[in-house]
Order: C-alpha cells, then structure tokens, then sequence
C-alpha cells in the first residue's frame, strides 16, 4: 500500500517519539528496531529531494533529525556493548554535522571503553571546543572524561600504575581502580617447551610490571560446597554465551580469538605480531553477516580460560574463600606452565595484571603456574596430565633425576603419606641434601622445599614440632627465601618468611623489613607502591 508523503511524516514522527522513549526506557533491542525504521524512512525521504536548495528547510531538518536518530541508535548499540556497529552511526551522523554534540561524546566514550584513548580524547575535545558556548554540566562532563583519556593513555604509554590507595581503602569492589591496557618488554615467540610462548625483551627485575589486559569477558560467583559442580557448569555454560557474543558483534576480538590454541596441531599456529594486541590498534571492524564457530571457540576457552580462585583474589582482595571466576584474556594465553614459574598474575575486576615474580633475563620465557606447584613430582605430574602436557621444566627434570638415584627421598615421599612424624621428615630431607652434594645448592635445595613444602608449613606451625625439633629445622624465613628463589614466591611463603622473622623476635628491624617488602613486591608486584600500602598486604597475609 502505497502513503503518501503527509502519512510517510506522521508516521516518521510516531516512530522517531516510540523509539525515544524505548531509548529512556532503557529497552535498548526494541529501540533500535524502531530507530532503524525510522533512519530507512528519513533516508528514503531525502533520496526524494533532489536538491538541497529545491527545499533547504526541509532539508536540513530531515538531516538534523536523521543526525539525532544516528546518534541515539549508536547509544543503544553501545549499551548493548555492539560497539562496532555503534561506531558505525556514530561516523554517519557525523558525516551530517560533523560538531554534533552528543554524537562526539557517543564516540568518545566508546573508544575510551576501547582503550584508544588519544582517539577519544580528539573527541572529547571537538565536543568541548566546537560547541561553545557550552553548559556548565557538559563542561564538566567533558573535562572529566579527558582527564581520564590522558590518566589512562599515561598508563598504558608508561606502565605506571598504583593500586596503594585502592589497597588502604580496603579493596572497595565499587571503586574499583581505573585501570588501563598495557604491554610492557615482552614480545610472541615460537617456545620450546610448547606451540607459542611470551619472552622478555630485556632483563625485568621482580615485581616489575608485565603487561596489564582486559578480559574478552568474565563470570563469577560464590558457590558453597553443598551446590556441587552443577553451578560451576551453569557459570561456564553463561561464560561461553558472552564470549561468543563479544565474537559475534566485533570481528577484531574473534579474529584474536581465532589466533588462540585449540590444544592440537600447536607446531603449525602462526606467531602474531605483539603490535596487533596493542590497545592503540584501530582495526575494529563490523561483524555483521558474521557467524563464529562456536565449536572452534569452546575448544579454545577449554584450553585458554583463566580462573579467579587463587589466593590474591579469594583472600587479599576481600573475597569470600568460595569465590569463583573464569575469564579469557587474550595475551595471558600465549604463557606456558612451568613448576618454576616467573610470573604472578593480579585480577582487579575485568583486568588482568601480570608482573615478575622472579628476575627475568632478556629473551627468557614467561611462565605461569597453571596449578600449585609446591607440592611433590608425583602430584605435580598427575596435575599435569590433566592439562594434557608432560612438564620438562629444569625443576621437574632435576627431581626425576634425584627420585630416580636417591632412595632416600622415595622413603620420604612413602612416611609423609603414612603420616610419620613432619620434623623427622624435614631432617632426614636437610640432612639428605647435605649428603647428595647437590651442585646448585641454593635453588636445588629451594626445588626440593618446596615439593616437601606441606611438611614444612605443617611442623612451622606446630609448637609440638619446634619445642621438639626446633633446632634442627631450619628456620622458616630460610626455607621461605630458598623456595622463592627457586619457584617463585605466593602468598604461603611470603607468609612463612615473614612469621619466621618474627618469630625470632626480628620486628621492624630494617635490614629484615626490607626483605619482607622485597618478598612482597615479588607476590603483589611494584604497583603497591606506597609501603604503607604494602605493610597492610603483608599484616593481612600472617592472619
């Protein structure tokens, strides 16, 4: 049925009031159904006016009017987090008024969530500086977000955070830290232990920052003991469906994915370029007519999916100790396991902080532990194979070596899970190591600490054990040292160290505060960088 150009203006005006008040109602999908009616009818309007000058009044409204629904289409694309497409209108209404007020604020703020902060910071400022004379409201907006746009791209040019006053604040989950993205000294290289790994670029000093990145998406929640797994599947189960959504509505982020392992054929999968994970990277396309393999990317969040139930985020971050999360961070996948790993990683809300847990060489590869490795071979083995990896880590190949030709430790390994005394257990292991003459003393001696390390912690904190073993266990702050340097150090042994310096009576002494704070920066990284900040993580680590 054919209207006429009277009803064709009725009816742009019912849908362009309905869909402005779908928009304030927060009904975003229903929005923009009727915006895009309603764009379709304003564009197949002016395709009817052949000439600007045939008919300037109605011109410049039909296009004024088709600039605002552009730009209120863009809004609810963005609440939809369907950010290219956003980006899309946001650039058409431009091309109309390219001074539109609202449609600069639209774009900036998309590309501020983008992480392109100097793009979004041009226009923040075109919406400031083209629009005068302008509200003191707005004014104030404006000058807040680019003050935000030049903390953020500070951040993300120099890797200079500091989490010390969110920390002294008591971790508030509402005033979550604003955190950049940023890629430090680090680069993509073929690994020898498997498929892909992370290298330095320069020697890195412990605690130094890594690389600080945002999650594609996350899932969390609290789940006690007596709800089973079935909640954890119904988490992954929600977990994959925003993944695939993030894929489905931006093509750069699926391309990223794509360029994850799926566990197999790891020989054959191409190194990216580090450039192409940089925040300031601009291709962002649309993924319209896109569909994901879905299968594909359920055998990569299998492969590459972190969780949140480490000690920094159930404890130190004031979670509750049945927390769960599970996330997929794009550059923290291409890091492999190692039972000496170099690397400790800090979850603050969507972002993932990544640091030195030990001194890195230039070129050395960066490693995660992907389970608890102080614990004995045996476990760590069967650990694992789970994961579907065989380790050949310097630790684990030392170990089979020392199991294979020492008795002795096999019949250590036998009374500690006979339950035999736990200070006889560590005797018999110092005076073993002694015996073995092993060749890096230091860190081999470290390794084996921290396979035996259940022993240890167990008799550290039993009177009976110290009042009877006392002297011939070495104290904990050494043992704790030893581990560290060798396998890198968690909270479990920052708080042996610590508890071992004062219980010898060592409190606040310099020389031993500066080796707790070292110790520190290693399990929290450099960016607690007030010390008063990093007394209080050290104070909640002993309770």
């Amino acid at each position: 049925m054919k209207i006429d150009d009277d009803e064709e203006e009725e009816l742009m005006q019912q849908l362009r009031f309905k869909a402005t008040e779908l928009l304030l109602r927060e009904e975003f999908k229903e929005s923009i159904q009727v915006y895009t009616q309603f764009i379709s009818l304003s564009q197949n309007h002016l395709s009817k006016i052949t000439s600007k000058s045939e008919n300037p009044d109605r011109f410049n409204k039909l296009q004024k009017t088709l600039c605002l629904a552009l730009s209120n289409r863009a809004e609810a694309k963005s609440k939809l987090r369907n950010f290219a497409e956003s980006l899309e209108d946001c650039n058409a209404a431009l091309e109309i008024e390219n001074t539109h007020f609202k449609t600069l604020v639209c774009k900036g703020k998309i590309l501020l969530h983008l992480n392109q902060y100097l793009n979004a910071s041009i226009c923040f400022q075109s919406a400031l500086h083209d629009n005068e004379p302008i509200q003191n409201s707005d004014f104030e907006m404006i000058n807040g977000f680019l003050d935000r746009c030049k903390k953020l791209e500070y951040q993300s040019r120099t890797g200079v955070f500091d989490l010390s006053d969110w920390v002294l604040n008591g971790f508030s989950k509402d005033q979550n830290p604003d955190l950049s993205e940023y890629i430090g000294p680090v680069e993509i290289k073929k690994s020898e232990i498997s498929g892909r790994g992370l290298f330095s670029t320069k020697n890195i000093e412990a605690g130094s920052l890594l690389f600080v990145t945002k999650a594609v998406a996350t899932d969390r929640g609290i789940f006690l003991p007596e709800c089973g797994e079935d909640s954890k599947l119904v988490m992954w189960k929600d977990f994959v469906e925003k993944v695939v959504d993030v894929a489905t509505k931006c093509r750069k982020t699926y391309d990223l994915i794509c360029r994850l392992s799926t566990g197999e054929e790891e020989e054959v999968l191409q190194v990216p370029d580090i450039s192409v994970l940089r925040p300031d990277n601009d291709e962002f396309l649309s993924c319209r007519d896109m569909k994901p393999d879905v299968a594909k990317i359920l055998n990569i969040l299998d492969v590459n999916s972190l969780t949140e139930e480490d000690g920094i985020s159930a404890k130190v971050l004031g979670k509750n100790s049945d927390y769960y999360g599970v996330g997929l961070w794009i550059l923290a996948s291409f890091i492999n396991h190692s039972c000496e790993p170099n690397a400790r990683r800090l979850h603050v809300g969507d972002h993932l902080m990544v640091h030195a847990s030990r001194d890195i060489k230039a070129g050395e590869e960066i490693f995660f532990a992907y389970f608890d490795v102080l614990t004995l071979l045996s476990k760590r083995t069967e650990m694992s194979k789970t994961w579907g990896f065989h380790c050949e880590c310097n630790r684990c190949r030392f170990e089979r070596d020392m199991f294979n030709r020492n008795q002795g430790l096999n019949e250590i390994e036998i009374l500690l899970e006979c339950g035999s005394d736990i200070g006889n257990l560590i005797v018999r292991l110092e005076e073993g190591m002694k015996r073995w003459m092993l060749k890096g003393e230091k860190r081999e001696k470290g390794y084996l600490r921290a396979s035996f390390w259940r022993v240890f912690s167990e008799a550290y904190q039993s009177d009976k054990s110290m009042q009877r073993w006392g002297r011939r266990i070495p104290p904990g702050e050494v043992v704790g040292e030893s581990i560290a340097e060798a396998v890198g150090s968690d909270e479990r042994v920052l708080k042996m160290v610590v508890q071992g310096l004062r219980r010898n009576g060592v409190i606040g002494g310099v020389v031993e505060m500066e080796k707790e704070m070292k110790l520190g920066r290693s399990v929290y990284g450099k960016v607690i960088k007030k010390r008063k900040a990093m007394k209080a993580l050290l104070e909640l680590c002993i309770r």
